[in-house]
């Protein structure tokens, strides 16, 4: 095998590889990096069997040449080092060739690399994913809902099933919805499809994460093909395959409450602020609690107290107030997640009482939701 390179193309590819790579694995192999050259480009692969990312790097895009293949094969090299090495070259390309019993030879400028490689037969096939069943959304629409219902996932293990996130297909509407149990996140939209076909599936919340940083801010559309234990992600030169998590996800729509008791409309911003200085104080306690109480006259008062250090107290004024008087204690952290994953200027939370979940929306958005459980501080 023998080909020259952009390095900055195989910076890029290698950079997205890499987040699927783990030094943790048993199978020693996948510390590498396979890469395979063919007539028509490089194929980049990266994998730690739960995540496998692979990017392609075209021979040549819109007339220019990126890269030239004097010679097709394949090779795997240690990621780690060959990550570092083709980020530090010398010059503009690269040389990369496969000499006898898998040495490599990198080159760039005047400086030369020798890398023992391993066999590419021995690398884990891909899953083949047959693509009859996809559906389609905007890069920066999937990346939103991402964002929006991720970190909301639970981090602990004791229910493996919360560390995902629960995406139900029905009608052609994509809902995304993650919970850790004290806490949920639900993000709707709809999506391209060809079928109505329905599906009810949990993605790790680690491989989104992945995924999110790896995709372009595009408007270009992302294919997405779900099967029995796969969902595969297809960029314009990456695919991104994620394994599916096993059980049941939880019913949530449960968890919902249908009417409220209070309603306060804040501005997002300054109830976020308020908060936000309310737990200065609260953080140094173990559990980062902030009172929340309505004011006659449509005020609500914001405070926190930590008997060592002091208390703070805040009013704000609310756009409107309806329903009974209300006192609530809730995670500072929880809420502030909460609020930063809301859209829009103005938020609306309806409560059911002080033990009860609260739901907090955008005014005139029905598309997200975020859910919190208050903390009985009394």
């Amino acid at each position: 095998m023998r080909f020259i390179i952009q390095r900055d193309r195989l910076v890029q590819s290698v950079q997205d590889v890499m987040k699927a790579v783990t030094s943790r694995t048993t199978i020693p192999i996948l510390t590498g990096i396979k890469i395979v050259a063919t007539n028509e480009g490089v194929t980049l692969t990266g994998s730690d069997s739960d995540i496998s990312i692979e990017s392609f790097i075209p021979k040549e895009e819109a007339g220019d040449e990126i890269v030239e293949i004097k010679q097709t094969g394949a090779i795997v090299l240690q990621a780690k080092f060959f990550s570092e090495i083709v980020k530090k070259l010398p010059t503009d390309t690269v040389e990369i060739q496969v000499e006898n019993h898998l040495q490599t030879v990198i080159r760039s400028g005047k400086s030369e690399f020798n890398l023992n490689g391993l066999d590419a037969e021995e690398y884990p096939h891909l899953p083949q994913i047959s693509e009859e069943n996809v559906f389609r959304i905007p890069t920066d629409l999937l990346k939103v809902m991402i964002r929006q219902t991720v970190f909301a996932v639970s981090t602990s293990e004791t229910r493996p099933i919360l560390t995902g996130v629960n995406w139900n297909v029905e009608n052609n509407v994509l809902a995304c919805i993650a919970t850790d149990s004290h806490r949920l996140a639900l993000r709707k939209a709809r999506i391209q499809s060809e079928n109505d076909a329905s599906y009810n599936v949990v993605i790790p919340g680690k491989s989104l994460n992945e995924l999110s940083k790896i995709l372009d801010d595009s408007n270009e559309l992302i294919d997405i093909v779900i099967t029995e234990n796969q969902v595969l992600f297809k960029a314009k030169h990456l695919l991104f395959f994620s394994r599916l998590l096993e059980g049941n996800y939880p019913d949530t729509s449960r968890l919902i409450p249908s009417d409220s008791k209070t309603e306060v409309s804040v501005l997002t911003k300054e109830f976020l602020h308020a908060i936000d200085r309310a737990s200065l104080l609260a953080r140094e306690g173990k559990n980062n609690v902030v009172k929340l109480a309505t004011i006659e006259g449509s005020a609500i008062e914001v405070s926190s107290n930590t008997p060592e250090i002091g208390n703070v107290v805040e009013q704000i004024q609310a756009q409107e107030i309806n329903g009974e008087e209300l006192k609530i204690s809730f995670s500072a952290k929880y809420m502030m997640d909460a609020l930063k994953a809301l859209e829009g200027s103005e938020i609306k939370i309806s409560f059911t009482g002080a033990m009860r979940p609260f739901v907090l929306r955008p005014i005139e958005d029905d598309s997200i939701l975020q859910l919190i459980l208050p903390v009985r501080t009394y």
